[in-house]
């Protein structure tokens, strides 16, 4: 069984799936759900190496609920899963809670 592990500043994240309901109860056909913008961390780099040789530190870590753009990343499958592939500057936020 291979493992992936997210190299520099890259994080895999698990995108979180997309709504099937509207907030009135409709029901959304696959064609009209929206790409999901959030996503759980799954796993981390070491972080961005600096200039001086050392490497800055990651702002998440892994079981984060986090926020990216639409088109962000790099889609892979894992397990018939798909995840993102993203570098540490293309989130837009952590959610808390």
């Amino acid at each position: 069984m291979s493992t992936v592990r997210p190299l520099e500043d890259r994080i895999l994240v698990k995108p979180l799936d997309a709504e099937t309901k509207t907030a009135t109860g409709l029901f959304l056909p696959e064609s009209a759900k929206e790409k999901p913008m959030q996503g759980k961390v799954v796993a981390t780099g070491p972080g961005k190496l600096l200039d001086n040789g050392k490497r800055q530190e990651m702002l998440v870590k892994k079981g984060d609920t986090v926020v990216f753009g639409k088109y962000a990343g790099t889609e892979i499958e894992i397990k018939n899963q798909k995840h993102l592939i993203v570098r540490e500057s293309e989130l837009l936020g952590l959610i808390d809670g």
